[in-house]
């Protein structure tokens, strides 16, 4: 307000150039009295201490009554990460509940354009799903001329197409039916980034499988069998995996937090040694099916997953053991014993 009234005094005067400006902002400054300036310099460091906590975002302060629900705070369309005491809120967070007195500071930043995560699922499960069939069925452009919806000899490459789109179809139904997402959306950027891994992975991996000059796996039919029935075991302990936290948040409700227990379903029974089965089911899906076919690019597909949801796993693992004492110790984040 010093500056605003500083600026106000200057403009009635209308200086005509910038000697006058410089002198009647002098001037005007001269007549500021010396109590004035002392209310912004005891705010000083308060005002410091808001701009580190906000991360040297622009600072957007609003006051409401205590038991204002933070969502009713936020412009429809736009989203907001809402922050109290540099730590994010959740959306349904009552500021009569925050550690704060009769008024609070809150930190509003804007995350840009979302997309909703069954969006995003949609997004980046339907590209891979499509491009697979395309270099499956040979498309035109993508090999020569004369292997043209043409199909291989081997059996290896079709039943490598069937499990890719069944495996594709499930992260679909996954998504529309079962998933419940704590969080309601996702940054564009960010789906833009995790489309390109997808849909170009699946297409490297396809293109190989599916080439003229593909060769089947060393050890024949018994490694594909083999390697087959690993595949769908641990499809099918995923989405079981899938289902018990599905049922675990709707039994409980949005607010009810618990850790995942075993189910009568054997294949939940994972949960006994690590905290997130379903991404050790996830990595042994991928690990089976670069065996059956034997691909170099669905081998290091697979590698990369498992780094980024072991990432997931350990941040995860981490989370339940700091938020509930009873945690049971013998659990890893996604490998029994190991890892």
């Amino acid at each position: 307000m010093l500056w605003h009234d500083l600026k106000r005094a200057v403009h009635t005067r209308h200086p005509k150039n910038i000697v006058e400006l410089k002198q009647y902002c002098k001037e005007e400054w001269s007549k500021v009295p010396p109590d004035r300036c002392a209310g912004p310099i005891c705010n000083y460091r308060k005002r410091l201490v808001e701009v580190i906590a906000a991360k040297g975002e622009s600072l957007l302060c609003e006051k409401r009554s205590r038991t204002t629900n933070l969502c009713s705070l936020f412009s429809q369309g736009l989203v907001y990460n809402v922050f109290s005491e540099g730590k994010s809120l959740r959306d349904d967070d009552v500021l009569q509940n925050l550690p704060v007195g009769t008024t609070a500071t809150i930190y509003f930043k804007d995350l840009g354009p979302q997309v909703g995560w069954t969006m995003v699922f949609l997004a980046e499960y339907l590209g891979p799903l499509f491009i697979y069939l395309l270099f499956y069925f040979r498309a035109p452009y993508i090999y020569s001329h004369q292997d043209v919806f043409t199909s291989s000899p081997y059996s290896v490459v079709t039943l490598a197409c069937a499990c890719h789109t069944c495996h594709y179809i499930k992260r679909l139904i996954e998504a529309i039916f079962v998933h419940r997402f704590s969080h309601g959306t996702m940054p564009l950027r960010t789906i833009v980034r995790n489309c390109v891994y997808y849909w170009a992975f699946s297409a490297w991996l396809a293109f190989y499988i599916n080439h003229p000059l593909y060769t089947p796996p060393s050890y024949g039919d018994m490694q594909v069998n083999y390697a087959l029935a690993i595949f769908v075991l641990c499809e099918l302990g995923n989405f079981s995996i899938h289902v018990a936290l599905n049922n675990l948040k709707a039994e409980g409700g949005p607010k009810c937090r618990r850790f995942p227990h075993p189910t009568k379903n054997p294949f939940t029974w994972l949960f006994f040694f690590v905290s997130c089965p379903n991404y050790t089911y996830e990595v042994g899906a991928w690990a089976s099916f670069s065996v059956m076919t034997q691909c170099l690019p669905v081998a290091l597909f697979t590698f990369l997953a498992f780094i980024q949801m072991t990432i997931w796993a350990k941040g995860k693992h981490k989370t339940y053991s700091r938020e509930f004492k009873d945690y049971p110790h013998l659990r890893m984040p996604i490998i029994p014993l190991l890892l």
